[in-house]
């Protein structure tokens, strides 16, 4: 590798100059690059070696820029069938954020520093979420950019968001005099679907795709498992669940099952045989869900802000994992009848439940030995 300082007259006659590195790169290929300044090419040279000799060198000849490189992050996206919705939360990124922020730079020029710099512009322009969010993509850019060949190494990698405490948002949680009052509400209704839609809403976890997707053959009302195999996308498509955790088996308690079984008696037949259809007999949509049930139900019981209802069915979704936890369920079952796809989704999300379920318990205890007197406690128990 060498350093020499070039010569040349413009077409317009100026005399000009610069300083242009000569090497080889990890295949053997002769390679140049120019610099205005001779220090820009001596630090180039220093990096530049190291790379080499790491096999981590991309020449800029060989490079795609990061919005080619985006593209066929889409392009993958599609050919592995994701969802619309996130597809479509991906395309954002790249088109809002990644190209106007670094689109035409190529791969091969990204270096820590240099991400370290988009970071913080991401932070200063976008929300915490966000910035991480885009952040993600953009790591995933390069990942797959890496995977094919097309850069040496992910520069991106390492370079986060940090997920402050005082970031984490807690689940809304309907009280348990507000679920009791919409499941009063709910059976008194009208709509003899309301009341099953409910409470398989409240006591069985289910996200609201997988209660648009539910299907008879799902439901064993004798053995009192549901078996969630399957959902309804953003457009009324049924599919598999999004990830392998997905598909689990939820035990019914007996108010669900008696609901369903009565259900059941009226439910019109459809192709798909869904428990919950639409009046055309059709998956229900996210909006018609909520609009002509679960909000009816709630402005019935009063269970509203001001003219509006007060929570989205994932707000029932919260209500029964806290009941799961306050049963002192355990976290690793918590997690599979949620669905989650590890552990620590689900302490990231109902971490405040466990402490204070185990809280609970310790304070019980306490109270049961003061009372009992520690070991002392056979006479008493006796002359109960």
């Amino acid at each position: 590798m060498s350093i020499r300082k070039r010569a040349w007259t413009a077409p317009s006659g100026e005399r000009k100059t610069a300083w242009q590195v000569d090497y080889k790169d990890s295949a053997g290929h002769r390679r140049s690059k120019q610099f205005a300044r001779k220090k820009d090419a001596d630090a180039w040279l220093v990096n530049t070696s190291w790379e080499v000799k790491q096999g981590t060198h991309t020449p800029d000849s060989k490079s795609i820029t990061v919005e080619a490189a985006a593209q066929v992050w889409l392009d993958q996206a599609k050919r592995e069938g994701l969802e619309p919705t996130t597809i479509a939360a991906y395309e954002q990124h790249v088109r809002l954020h990644i190209v106007p922020l670094c689109g035409a730079r190529k791969l091969s020029q990204l270096t820590k520093p240099i991400v370290e710099g988009y970071r913080d512009q991401l932070l200063d322009k976008l929300s915490r979420s966000m910035a991480r969010r885009v952040l993600r993509s953009l790591t995933a850019i390069v990942a797959e950019a890496e995977r094919r060949g097309y850069v040496a190494k992910n520069a991106c990698s390492g370079v986060t968001v940090r997920k402050a405490n005082r970031d984490k948002v807690k689940p809304v949680i309907p009280t348990k005099a507000e679920m009791k009052a919409i499941i009063q509400a709910a059976q008194a209704s009208d709509q003899p679907m309301d009341a099953p839609l409910v409470v398989t809403d409240i006591f069985c976890g289910l996200r609201a795709s997988e209660v648009r997707g539910m299907v008879w053959s799902q439901v064993d009302l004798k053995a009192k498992i549901l078996t969630v195999d399957r959902r309804a996308d953003a457009k009324n498509q049924m599919g598999a669940p999004k990830s392998a955790a997905g598909s689990r088996i939820i035990p019914l308690p007996d108010l669900v099952v008696s609901e369903l079984r009565k259900w059941k008696l009226q439910c019109p037949r459809t192709n798909l045989d869904l428990v919950f259809p639409s009046e055309r007999k059709a998956v229900l949509s996210h909006t018609s869900l909520h609009r002509l049930h679960l909000w009816p139900v709630q402005i019935a019981a009063c269970v509203c802000d001001g003219e509006a209802a007060r929570y989205s069915s994932h707000a029932f979704r919260h209500c029964a994992a806290s009941l799961w936890i306050e049963q002192r369920v355990s976290p690793k079952r918590v997690q599979t009848w949620l669905g989650h796809s590890s552990i620590q989704m689900t302490f990231d999300t109902y971490g405040h439940l466990f402490e204070q379920a185990e809280t609970d318990s310790s304070v019980m205890q306490a109270v049961e030995r003061e009372v009992l007197g520690g070991t002392d406690a056979t006479p008493m128990q006796q002359g109960a």
